[in-house]
């Protein structure tokens, strides 16, 4: 079973966390990965920064443009982690976009995914329907499993099919807006939860985007099995990585 299915399995609320790989030095990676597990994260998104990132903030994107200037890209980033998985036991996902993947090669991609110990993918600019009728044999062959998202905008239909061929869990975005732009949930947006949790889907769902503190993420946790955090914790490592256990505690103490 891959370890994002596991880790599913658990009867706790999931804290997953976002950080842009080679920010805010080239080298803080892997340092970065095993800390945030030290200290209680369930999961860890690794951002390969990309120059047009069409989904994130101005916070990520500024780390994207600083990791990138550090000289990060898809084999730096395989480089540094070809050892991760004798450190770290927590599900990794790779979340990026789909041009330097591409550019890569796909199948070469994944397979170093696998080499690596790399669990799933997010790849936002990657449609569902393009991913499930090109890509997904290749995913399914390095045991990759991919996490797409939907906003408050996806019909049902479209979160129905999403369902159906995902194999982990279901990013739910809490808004339509880009990542870091908003503070707090408001009735909108409980809505918007409470419509997917009576969808019962078969695949759990995960929110994120606006979760900075202890009072969003566990507002999220009340509709899904977990929450993830980028922004605010791009923003807190921007000061230097040492403090990453007092970041932790503050979201789940």
């Amino acid at each position: 079973m891959n370890r994002i299915q596991t880790k599913l399995q658990e009867n706790k609320k999931l804290l997953s966390i976002y950080f842009t790989a080679g920010y805010p030095d080239i080298n803080d990676t892997v340092s970065i990965i095993q800390d945030l597990e030290k200290n209680g994260v369930d999961m860890i998104e690794i951002g390969l920064p990309f120059s047009d990132p069409l989904a994130d903030g101005p916070t990520i994107q500024d780390s994207s443009t600083k990791a990138l200037k550090n000289g990060m890209t898809s084999q730096v980033l395989f480089n540094q982690l070809k050892d991760i998985r004798k450190t770290v036991n927590i599900p990794l996902i790779i979340m990026g976009y789909f041009n330097p993947m591409f550019q890569y090669g796909v199948e070469e991609f994944c397979k170093k995914c696998q080499e690596t110990g790399i669990d799933g993918l997010i790849i936002p600019d990657l449609p569902v329907d393009v991913y499930h009728e090109e890509y997904q044999a290749i995913f399914e062959k390095y045991g990759l499993i991919n996490v797409f998202l939907i906003t408050p905008q996806t019909s049902d239909e479209r979160i129905q099919y999403i369902d159906s061929i995902s194999k982990g869990f279901i990013y739910m975005v809490s808004s339509a807006s880009t990542t870091g732009t908003q503070s707090g949930f408001g009735d909108e947006q409980s809505a918007y939860f409470e419509r997917i949790a009576s969808m019962n889907l078969k695949n759990p769902q995960i929110i994120g985007f606006g979760i900075s503190n202890n009072e969003t993420f566990t507002q999220a946790t009340q509709y899904a099995k977990g929450a993830i955090i980028g922004s605010a914790f791009v923003k807190h490592v921007s000061e230097g990585i040492d403090n990453i256990d007092e970041f932790v505690n503050t979201i789940l103490n």
